[in-house]
């Protein structure tokens, strides 16, 4: 289902993870859960991984991960800001150590002037550590948009699981 270095990524991160003790919860917009099914889709999961949120609605991320009303106002679900709400909600609302979200415009729509397709915005906190933020502008289409997503997510993960 997924290419190999990102699965060796997921199988990496695992490894990190089983060693620090680390749980992971994902909170996912225009990923639709692929990020979850990475993780789950190596054997042994179920030591590093709690829980997962799709919250594909502005209304799920405030009402299941606690995303202010005023960022989807001021600067929108495709922003660093709900991302960070999304990242740090996740970990509020999971026995979790390590969180990632992501938010985005996978398209073919949905694009606007300032926010094209392949506009991607990743976060990741982890408990005692300041949430770590990226933003991409993927090229592609709707799937490609998405892989690299992912794959940019699970960097980001073993970034921090890391340290």
């Amino acid at each position: 289902m997924f290419p190999s270095h990102i699965i060796d990524l997921a199988e990496k991160l695992q490894k990190i993870c089983i060693e620090k003790k680390l749980k992971i919860t994902v909170a996912e917009s225009c990923t639709g859960g692929l990020i979850g099914g990475l993780i789950t889709s190596i054997a042994g999961s179920s030591e590093i991984f709690e829980r997962g949120f799709i919250t594909y609605t502005n209304q799920a991320k405030g009402e299941i991960l606690g995303v202010p009303a005023h960022i989807f106002m001021a600067q929108g679900a495709v922003s660093d800001e709900c991302a960070t709400a999304m990242a740090e909600g996740a970990l509020t609302k999971a026995d979790a150590d390590l969180s990632v979200s992501v938010t985005g415009i996978a398209g073919p729509s949905g694009a606007t002037a300032t926010k094209p397709v392949g506009l991607v915005h990743l976060a990741v906190a982890r408990k005692g550590l300041n949430t770590y933020n990226e933003c991409h502008e993927f090229k592609g289409d709707r799937t490609d948009v998405r892989e690299q997503a992912v794959e940019s997510a699970m960097k980001l993960l073993n970034k921090v699981a890391e340290l």
